[in-house]
């Protein structure tokens, strides 16, 4: 597993068979402890039937002890594609920068840009792979009675309208602290540290790393998933609202540079700009099978979104560390 989100998703397929009664997933041990009514059935025959719910999602469980669990070997040329690629996005970047064509990253704050990029990223990474679920499980069920194209509008529009309306409250509650430039240090750190164990994530190298993802409190993003099982014709909106409270560690550093301006403007167009980033790949996901994850590309893409992100973490710390004067302004494209 790669992020908290995966833990709730394996924990709410397997859920739904009839025989299991607990499910316990952990991010840290990479486990599923499943407790129900097998009966005479081998460990093997039980994982097997279980997979048809989680091989969808990308997930795979096995039978085999903690020593052989889901082990794989690390793909290291697809870093000989990764690093060019990132190196033609800096460059390009940059580029953009002296034309003046886009802002993504200045010395003072994360900029619209800068969220609606992090938000495509997002949107194909793991850590949206239960918002994914969510959409593709809510879309099944309505498909089934035949409506397919209502739900699927209603769930982005909840979804870019709570983002909006949410991230503004949040900005609001910032303004009621009025951060120092200690504060404010303090939150771009966070931001900066978040965004860097993301993309140290995406790379696939350090397992360890997953230890450290942050995540939403469970009992809170439990209830959130319970949403989308929900037969209403409200749902689908209802499953756009909660996604702003799932374990995406993209969306929780947007969250937090939201409570940092305290401005309800400026928190609402922030988080309006990351969801908007992540419509494109969502919307493909509401009517395809469309996944990243299933191409045979998906390593580089992965390593190059880790390397991106990284990147960005970096120059929010430097950002961080400009503010209270430790460093002089750096980036002034």
């Amino acid at each position: 597993m790669h992020c908290k989100a995966c833990e709730l998703m394996t924990e709410s397929e397997l859920k739904e068979f009839p025989y299991i009664s607990e499910v316990k997933a952990s991010l840290h041990s990479n486990l599923v402890e499943i407790t129900g009514d097998f009966g005479n059935r081998l460990p093997d025959d039980i994982a097997i039937e279980l997979n048809t719910v989680l091989v969808k999602h990308g997930y795979t469980l096995f039978a085999e002890g903690p020593d052989e669990r889901g082990k794989k070997k690390i793909n290291w040329k697809e870093f000989y594609y990764a690093f060019p690629i990132t190196i033609l996005f800096v460059a390009l970047y940059i580029f953009l920068q002296k034309i003046g064509l886009v802002n993504l990253v200045n010395v003072t704050k994360v900029s619209y840009g800068t969220a609606f990029v992090v938000g495509i990223i997002a949107s194909l990474s793991s850590c949206m792979a239960v918002v994914g679920g969510l959409l593709l499980s809510m879309s099944a069920s309505f498909a089934k009675g035949g409506d397919r194209v209502k739900p699927q509008i209603l769930f982005h529009l909840g979804r870019i309208v709570s983002f909006f309306i949410l991230g503004g409250v949040i900005g609001a509650i910032g303004s009621a602290f009025q951060l120092n430039t200690v504060g404010t240090f303090v939150l771009g750190f966070i931001v900066a540290i978040v965004m860097l164990i993301l993309g140290i994530n995406l790379l696939d190298v350090f397992p360890w790393a997953k230890k450290l993802q942050p995540g939403m409190p469970r009992f809170l993003s439990r209830h959130a998933m319970e949403v989308s099982k929900l037969n209403h014709t409200l749902t689908p909106l209802l499953v756009g609202v909660v996604t702003f409270f799932l374990p995406c560690g993209f969306t929780q550093s947007m969250q937090i540079y939201a409570l940092s301006t305290g401005s309800f403007t400026t928190g609402a167009l922030t988080m309006l700009a990351f969801a908007l980033g992540t419509l494109p790949v969502l919307g493909l996901l509401s009517f395809s099978s469309f996944s990243i994850g299933k191409s045979p590309k998906a390593g580089i893409f992965f390593k190059t979104a880790g390397l991106i992100v990284i990147l960005f973490a970096l120059f929010n710390l430097i950002n961080a560390l400009v503010v209270i004067n430790i460093l002089p302004p750096i980036f002034n494209f």
